[in-house]
């Protein structure tokens, strides 16, 4: 089938699905195929829950010759084409965001700054991979003006592909760091993959790349580029500082000459500074209006377990359980060893997908507790359990929270920080 003519049924449907659970009716659905499941053996199941057609890339998926079953060759491939089609149809301006830690923090701050001026469309959650950009970018309408797509990757070459599908103009990598070492295979992997994104925009005409001037391994690679720089230096585009971080974050910034603005988020951890101060530089890159970027900012309450603040009944949580790597966690455990607070508890959980490297930088992370002599200390997960650590230490949040139950800790801060796989944020109702 044709491209273009599947693009005309999709404008006509307006919604596509890939799950035959969720069947908006009148909606496309396609499709796709994984590990453990074959979308093609539920298209018949999708057309009677409602759906106009089913794209299927396997013959024996067509029940009947009423025309709603459409055969391709790969419906992944298929998902992907309509999707970038659908984005160069709709000319919509498009931001392009990825980074090792804080792009979906990152990305929620630069929508609800910009969201002030503009209509913006951006992803939902994390569905940043090869799936989740085709999807956001088909539930782009006329109505929008602005897109900001968060690309995520764990191996070579993503970053690449999903920035060929989603075409954006801008770009921003907030940062780099030591994750998923396992699919990259090291940490220069890690720096190339990110770069995918500049190597894009360097061949794109007119493109603008958001850049973090005080970061060391950002400002080489990002050669050749149009920049629009933001950092705490003099003479950029925009630069802020830190003035408070107990525990919540504030921090004055200026746009050139401009005076200084203030802001005072409800943003946990001195970490989130650069992640704020670009959702500033975009901003007004776009013109947002001054004050209205520090109402947003002001106004964004993070959620998912990122960088929450929780007071209980017993005590004061920081939730950042969402997800772990050892740059974010080394970050955490240096912003929670400066933040004031009379009792200081850690529950850590394994850091995943390291791989070869996986205990030695869960023994650095070990080394920098014995250094701080927090108060109090539980490890959680296998990587930390193989560690002769001299700490508490759990397989998994099951048997803590047995514990836990018994003891009852009060009248600690705490701070829960793990990969989501390990399911920190279960302990949240037990403290």
């Amino acid at each position: 089938m044709e491209l273009s003519a599947l693009y005309q049924l999709f404008l006509n449907c307006g919604v596509v699905t890939t799950d035959s659970r969720n069947c908006v009716p009148n909606s496309l659905f396609i499709a796709l195929k994984g590990d453990s499941f074959n979308g093609n053996l539920f298209a018949k199941q999708a057309l009677e829950k409602g759906c106009a057609y089913a794209v299927v890339d396997e013959a024996s998926a067509v029940a009947d010759d009423s025309g709603r079953y459409l055969l391709v060759n790969n419906c992944l491939d298929t998902l992907q084409a309509l999707a970038h089609y659908h984005r160069k149809e709709l000319g919509t301006k498009v931001i392009g965001i990825t980074g090792t830690n804080g792009k979906t923090t990152t990305k929620e701050l630069i929508a609800a700054v910009l969201s002030k001026s503009y209509r913006v469309h951006y992803t939902q959650g994390n569905l940043n991979n090869h799936i989740g950009v085709p999807l956001t970018l088909l539930r782009m309408t006329i109505e929008h003006d602005i897109a900001v797509i968060e690309m995520g990757a764990n191996h070579l070459g993503e970053i690449k592909m999903l920035a060929e599908i989603a075409d954006p103009d801008c770009g921003i990598i907030t940062n780099v760091g030591k994750a998923h070492l396992e699919g990259f295979g090291s940490f220069e992997g890690v720096v190339k993959t990110k770069g995918e994104l500049y190597d894009y925009l360097r061949a794109k005409p007119n493109s603008i790349v958001f850049l973090h001037h005080e970061n060391e391994w950002l400002p080489p690679i990002a050669t050749e580029l149009n920049l629009v720089e933001y950092g705490s230096s003099a003479g950029l585009f925009v630069r802020g500082y830190i003035t408070d971080n107990s525990p919540y974050l504030s921090f004055d910034w200026q746009h050139g000459d401009d005076d200084y603005n203030q802001v005072n988020t409800q943003l946990i951890g001195d970490y989130n500074f650069t992640n704020a101060l670009a959702a500033v530089a975009i901003g007004r890159y776009f013109e947002v209006d001054e004050q209205d970027i520090c109402d947003a900012l002001n106004q964004y309450t993070p959620q998912n377990n990122r960088s929450q603040l929780q007071r209980t009944a017993h005590n004061t949580l920081i939730i950042d359980a969402y997800n772990a790597n050892p740059t974010s966690m080394m970050a955490a455990l240096q912003n929670f060893r400066q933040m004031k607070a009379e009792h200081k508890m850690l529950i850590l959980g394994d850091m995943r997908e390291l791989g070869k490297e996986s205990l030695a930088e869960h023994q650095r992370i070990v080394d920098f507790l014995r250094e701080a002599a927090f108060e109090r200390v539980v490890l959680i997960g296998e990587q930390f359990a193989e560690l002769r650590s001299g700490y508490i230490s759990y397989p998994d949040v099951q048997h803590f929270i047995a514990d836990v139950e018994m003891s009852e800790p009060s009248g600690y801060t705490i701070l829960i920080k793990g990969s989501n796989g390990v399911k920190l944020h279960s302990v949240v109702p037990y403290l």
